[in-house]
């Protein structure tokens, strides 16, 4: 048969091919050679593999398809909310997925019904009890390209070649009637078995009984060719992407015509599908944010469909041609005050631990700040820049982190500009110094950095009123077992005053896969306020909120993170390693900055809450359960080691667990502790 030579799927709305079908939906024998016509006349039309997309679950977690290439067969099925077909096939597809398991083959459905949203989905998934990720097809380009006519439509897919083996119904058991017959035909079981044995598929396409999915832009396909590259295409690349894809900047290539567009077409349409550009990785079902870079539903299937119909030139004068455009030296003008950054030399090979070099501050009266900016000399190398104001220059020349007050800025890869609100802004006294924490990280060649810091100024007449403040989220305890590919940790904040949350800034290293952020209110009430599906540690960004969100005294913000330590995740440095908190990239982090301002402080009226808020770190890390309590079972890494160590010290209250208070004094002394042995360094190290 030529449809074995082919291994096409998704043939099902060629007429000829459901005239072949025999009335329980196989294919007849004597179909063979009009499928096979069918088939060769299909293929322009429909492809022989499944392009890699990258699409978040319901419960905000990113699946990219192509991560999956070393399982054994991936199945994909089409979903959709009150269907009663997708609800009845629930209980056997799930019997699917656990007899295949252990066989190395994964599951996922997807919802590409333009009237389903992530709340219904979660709904109804938690009503039946179906614990497949179902991956929201917002957009419907994974649809689209599958050929999709339908729900509960499987698709068994070889990722050797990503070649859709099979696509059909489950089974010839499942219609609208339910379940007839006692004795069914497993068709996707069967393909199945046919791919883990390296065997071909006997029944390769097969009409579904499923609900129909209304899919708007196949009926356009003709007026998809008729996109406008000047008046439709080349807008949105001057709005979203020329920026960074400029003379001077970090783009890989210039915009600079039609032509360069063009050829880069089939990488720009892949980058869209898997999410990777344009690099704004919060997902836009949740929350919203000032200076949003991401592309609107409209602009990404303008873009697509423009691509997928050859990207024609078509006419009328080319806007991105029409300039020259390069890369400004300071994005947001001439700074009112330079700080230089000391050189430094990076060597090609090796670990460079963290740089803390100190820069004068050459103001002779105290300034607001309202703008900062990065001019990094080498992105290649350049890891972080952290910075914190101190009172004096340090006598031993060290801008360590314990003696910086506020933030005056800080650039990780991919950043931008810090921006604060109008009339908020941070204080920078005169003289003393800017402590600065510098990652760099080696890349095959020696190269020396010369980086330099701007800041921006209020004026004299504008001095802002509110007062902006810094924290972290962070848990430096954290442990990921070796192999793990969804390794999940916590931490929080307590706020002890009414305060104003403005953005967040999430930050994990090679390992990073998804991160959030949640409210849980003094009522117990929780609020999904930031969700990143995809982690990229190639863009790290400050996300502001479109408004100001209102956090009450007594509550906590709640980050997680999830890590992938396994082989799928091609950034790993070595999967076979446990990985715990380090400064290093190979090393792992869980590290979400935040800016607030305190609702009662202003800028004649300064308060200290941050101290307050401060004395529950321990228990923030640690307590992962966030019951204002540390239990036993929580203790992990060295500093659950110590906890444990002194457990029955600690628990003044014989509770079996430690609440703030406890903890506060085993805080105090653990810091004394280590006063104390520094100082017995010191006095050893001087005798010698």
């Amino acid at each position: 048969m030529m449809i074995a030579r082919f291994g096409v799927l998704g043939l099902l709305a060629s007429s000829a091919l459901l005239a072949s079908c025999t009335t329980d939906g196989k294919l007849s024998a004597a179909s063979d050679i009009s499928v096979a016509v069918t088939t060769e006349a299909a293929v322009a039309a429909l492809p022989a593999t499944v392009d890699n997309f990258m699409l978040a679950d319901a419960e905000m977690m990113g699946h990219e398809l192509y991560r999956l290439a070393d399982a054994k067969a991936v199945v994909l099925v089409s979903y959709g909310v009150g269907c009663p077909i997708s609800r009845a096939m629930t209980p056997e597809i799930k019997k699917l997925r656990d007899a295949y398991k252990a066989k190395g083959v994964e599951f996922l459905m997807f919802d590409s019904n333009l009237q389903d949203n992530r709340e219904a989905i979660l709904e109804e998934t938690k009503e039946f009890g179906l614990d497949i990720p179902v991956l929201l097809d917002t957009n419907q380009l994974v649809g689209e390209q599958l050929g999709v006519t339908r729900t509960a439509e499987v698709f068994v897919i070889n990722p050797k070649t990503w070649q859709v083996v099979y696509r059909g119904p489950l089974d010839d058991r499942i219609d609208y009637g339910g379940a007839q017959k006692a004795n069914v035909t497993p068709y996707a079981a069967n393909a199945l078995d046919s791919v883990i044995n390296g065997k071909p598929i006997q029944q390769v396409s097969m009409q579904t009984k499923g609900c129909l999915i209304d899919f708007p832009e196949r009926a356009k396909r003709a007026q998809h060719a008729k996109i406008s590259y000047a008046k439709d295409v080349a807008p949105i690349l001057e709005a979203k992407c020329v920026g960074c894809h400029q003379k001077g900047s970090i783009g890989p290539f210039a915009m600079t015509s039609y032509d360069m567009v063009k050829g880069f077409a089939p990488m720009i349409r892949e980058v869209i599908r898997t999410d990777r550009m344009p690099p704004w990785n919060v997902d836009p079902h949740v929350g919203k944010f000032a200076d949003d870079k991401s592309l609107t539903r409209a602009e990404i299937k303008t873009l697509v469909h423009w691509i997928e119909a050859g990207a024609p030139r078509g006419a009328g004068p080319d806007p991105l041609a029409a300039k020259q455009r390069v890369a400004a030296d300071w994005p947001l003008g001439k700074p009112d005050l330079v700080l230089e950054i000391p050189t430094y030399t990076i060597p090609a090979s090796g670990i460079v631990d963290y740089q803390r070099p100190v820069v004068a501050n050459p103001l002779t009266e105290g300034k607001w700040i309202k703008a900062s900016t990065f001019k990094v000399g080498d992105r290649r190398a350049v890891h972080h820049f952290l910075t914190g104001y101190m009172k004096e220059m340090p006598k031993d020349g060290k801008g360590n982190e314990s003696r910086w007050g506020s933030s005056v800025g800080g650039y990780a890869v991919g950043a931008e500009s810090t921006l604060w609100p109008k009339n908020v802004g941070t204080y920078l006294p005169a003289g003393g110094a800017v402590g600065v924490q510098a990652h760099y990280t080696p890349y095959g060649k020696e190269s020396t950095d010369k980086s330099l810091l701007g800041l921006y100024f209020y004026k004299e007449n504008e001095k802002p009123g509110l007062v902006m403040r810094n924290s972290v989220i962070v848990d430096n305890t954290i442990v990921i077992p070796a192999g793990e590919g969804r390794h999940k940790e916590t931490s929080y904040l307590e706020f002890p005053k009414d305060a104003l949350l403005y953005s967040a800034f999430p930050h994990a290293h090679y390992r990073g896969y998804a991160s959030d952020l949640w409210i849980r209110y003094p009522d117990g009430k929780e609020k999904l306020l930031l969700a990143m599906p995809r982690y990229d540690f190639n863009w790290q960004r400050e996300y502001t909120f479109a408004e100001p969100l209102k956090v009450p005294a007594g509550s906590k913000l709640i980050a997680h993170y999830w890590y992938d330590n396994s082989k799928r995740n091609p950034a790993n440095p070595d999967p076979t390693k446990e990985i715990v908190w380090g400064d290093q990239s190979f090393e792992e982090m869980f590290y979400t900055a935040v800016r607030y301002r305190w609702v009662d402080e202003t800028a004649t009226k300064q308060v200290n809450y941050d101290d307050i808020m401060n004395q529950g770190r321990m228990l923030f890390m640690l307590d992962d359960d966030i019951d204002g309590k540390l239990q036993k079972a929580e203790l992990r890494g060295q500093m659950g080691k110590a906890l444990a160590q002194y457990w029955a010290a600690l628990d003044k209250n014989g509770d079996a667990a430690l609440d703030k208070t406890e903890l506060a004094a085993a805080q105090a002394m653990m810091g004394n502790r280590r006063r104390q042995q520094s100082a017995e360094a010191g006095s050893s190290s001087g005798g010698q």
